[in-house]
This record gives C-alpha cells, sequence and structure tokens, in this order.
C-alpha cells in the first residue's frame, strides 16, 4: 500500500463483476473507487428505459456487449460491443433504443457522488 492508503495496483475479472452484479439484482454495480475515479458496471436489458440524470463527473462508457443508442444532449450515437463513449460532465444523456442487453464499464473521474 501506499503511504495514501491507496493500493498501487488492483485487478479484477469482468466475469466476478459481472456475477457479484447480477447476485446484488441492480442494474449498477460499482466494483472500484478511490478519489480520483470509480468505476462499475452497468446492465441494461433489451428494450429497457435507461433513467439516468446527468453527472457531475466526466464518464467513459466500454460496451462489453449489446446494442443501443447512447443519446448525449441532442445527438444519437449507435453503440456496439466495442465502442468506447466520453460523457462530459453534466451533460443529458441516456441509452435507449436498445436492441440487444447492454453490459457497460463504466469510468467515472472523479469518483461518482451519486446514490
Amino acid at each position: 500500500m501506499e503511504p495514501s492508503g491507496i493500493a498501487t495496483l488492483s485487478a479484477f475479472s469482468l466475469a466476478e463483476i459481472a456475477a457479484a452484479q447480477q447476485i446484488a439484482g441492480q442494474p449498477w454495480h460499482e466494483f472500484f473507487r478511490v478519489p480520483a475515479l470509480s468505476m462499475g458496471l452497468y446492465v441494461l436489458p433489451a428494450g429497457s428505459d435507461d433513467g439516468q440524470s446527468p453527472h457531475g463527473q466526466d464518464e467513459v462508457y466500454y460496451v462489453v456487449s449489446g446494442r443501443g443508442v447512447l443519446r448525449v444532449e441532442d445527438r444519437d450515437q449507435p453503440v456496439h460491443p466495442g465502442s468506447i463513449l466520453y460523457v462530459a460532465a453534466h451533460a443529458a444523456h441516456h441509452f435507449h433504443a436498445i436492441e440487444e442487453d447492454l453490459t457497460l464499464l463504466v469510468f467515472f473521474a472523479p469518483a461518482y457522488e451519486g446514490s
């Protein structure tokens, strides 16, 4: 451990994170947090509504699986496995037209402050 108490290395398994998210039964599962960064897994079933509100942090999505559309303000961006998307802090955004279950790795900087 560094003097700050934060580990200098953390390693994760997507399979283990997905299993923990399924056990929790919630679409959002945070699995890592330090002051400057938090990471989580966000899962949206096909046909579902993404009711998220703007955040006070910059955000990056990595699409692990699924297909849909990310709307940021008034712009639509189709997403598919391998898509990497940046959303600026405070920008209104949500996923819609979810054709296949979306599994998203989400990175917030600084760490997410929300419910």
